[in-house]
């Protein structure tokens, strides 16, 4: 159970923080007493979450940055330890897509995605896990997709690159375990925002097909994402390493080619 004392004490860097996902998870960890870092390429976006922050009566350090780009994130981290003392939590929620075919992906925006979504978290993991590994402590939750190891039709970019987060997580698991940090990812299915309602299914008969294909009947909402995710960030998740938590209501196990009659209907014998 998450309480205002969870991160009591601790730093928390949360990439991507302006907006989404990732604005609830920095105005979340805040609430449960961390020092969080804002972190993302759109200034007066974090500025707003550090206001809303501030408001609450938490506190927010904005550190406006590329993530593509290892010295931005190095010169991120050094600050935050100099000002903050510590870096206790890194959340890798920066992320960029678009649906495309597959033959239809140019170098460019391959590229793009790749060094956005595996590249730029790969800066933000080994950045951060070094100083963690010299303070004896920390953990490191990267937002990945069930996709990336069942596929997705017009997602080849973003599974390859996410499942390439995954690797990385699990491997890091295995190597700095020993040293007291744990890596995790996690992989939110549908969750019901306006960005999504516009992206995903802007229409009722696109909406029905996605409702139809997750066993709970519903899409997820940002703060049961926010909620599992900051679970495994905390000192309750301390044996939890190398672990892939999907929350999708269980879509992505509904994958098989028989459909189900009604209840009180049965199967007509062939």
């Amino acid at each position: 159970m998450l309480s205002s004392k969870t991160f009591a004490g601790q730093t928390v860097f949360i990439t991507g923080a302006g907006t989404g996902l990732g604005k609830r998870f920095a105005t979340r960890a805040a609430e449960l007493g961390a020092t969080v870092v804002v972190a993302g390429r759109r200034e007066n976006l974090l500025q707003e979450t550090a206001e809303q922050i501030r408001q609450a009566g938490g506190k927010a350090l904005v550190c406006a940055l590329d993530i593509r780009k290892a010295d931005d994130v190095q010169a991120a981290v050094d600050r935050v330890v100099s000002e903050t003392g510590r870096l206790d939590v890194m959340i890798n929620n920066a992320a960029g897509n678009f649906v495309a075919r597959a033959e239809e992906i140019s170098p460019n925006g391959w590229n793009t995605v790749i060094n956005i979504v595996l590249n730029g978290t790969a800066n933000c993991t080994l950045i951060a896990g070094r100083h963690m590994l010299k303070q004896g402590r920390g953990k490191v939750l990267s937002i990945s997709a069930a996709y990336a190891w069942y596929g997705g039709p017009g997602t080849a970019h973003s599974a390859a690159a996410k499942a390439g987060v995954i690797a990385m997580s699990q491997t890091l698991a295995v190597e700095w375990g020993p040293r007291n940090v744990q890596v995790n990812c996690l992989c939110p299915g549908f969750v019901d925002t306006e960005q999504s309602r516009t992206a995903l299914w802007p229409t009722a008969d696109g909406q029905k097909r996605i409702l139809d294909s997750i066993p709970a009947g519903r899409f997820g909402t940002i703060d049961e994402t926010v909620e599992a995710g900051l679970f495994m960030c905390s000192p309750a998740a301390n044996y939890i390493n190398g672990e892939v938590l999907v929350i999708d209501g269980g879509q992505w196990l509904n994958k098989g080619v028989f459909v189900l009659p009604e209840p009180g209907q049965r199967y007509q014998k062939v």
